[in-house]
């Protein structure tokens, strides 16, 4: 089996330091570091501490040693493409999901709208209306009565109800009421 904590823990910008401080109860950087290399046994209390802190589902943290991953070889920034100390494992979106037991949802575009082209695929987070705050000015996917559903970025909170403004030219605000869940888009999976 190959333990993922570290590359999940980068992927998610976090330190040693920070990652031992959100497990519950909290830890040292150094047994966070010897769980990551092997130094120390992954018990399957640990791998339910540290899932919890990460947001993941504790059976991502570890895989088959069998199982063909795609790895982060390089990083593209301002000055170009640089070359990383080491490579890392590329996370799915799947593997950085919150730890709900919650399935991600996806919307697939498939006409030209906004920003976004036909084939792109939004990868989506369920999270409670009462959350909404954290999606202010973020793309939403909204459930409506009558297995309907509205997208946009959402503008607006006021009580139950919820204002999204479509990505589309010209078009009106859309209000929805009491939604069950809203799917904030947390990745773009766009093919070239």
């Amino acid at each position: 089996m190959i333990n993922r904590i570290r590359d999940i823990r980068k992927a998610k910008g976090l330190t040693l330091a920070q990652l031992a401080e959100a497990c519950d109860p909290p830890t040292t950087a150094q047994t966070i570091g010897r769980l990551e290399t092997g130094m120390r046994n992954l018990s399957l209390k640990w791998m339910d501490r540290i899932g919890k802190a990460l947001g993941v589902d504790p059976e991502s943290l570890v895989r088959s040693e069998e199982s063909p991953t795609a790895r982060v070889v390089a990083e593209l920034g301002s000055e170009g493409a640089e070359a990383l100390n080491a490579e890392r494992e590329a996370l799915l979106p799947t593997d950085l999901a919150a730890a709900s037991g919650e399935a991600m949802a996806v919307l697939e575009v498939i006409a030209s709208t906004g920003e976004y082209r036909p084939g792109d695929r939004l990868w989506l987070r369920r999270i409670a209306p009462e959350d909404a705050g954290q999606a202010i000015n973020r793309d939403c996917l909204v459930p409506r009565p009558g297995g309907r559903f509205a997208f946009g970025r959402l503008i607006d909170r006021q009580g139950s109800k919820v204002g999204l403004l479509p990505p589309g030219a010209g078009q009106k605000q859309l209000v929805v009421d009491n939604p069950p869940w809203i799917g904030l888009a947390v990745m773009l999976v766009r093919e070239l």
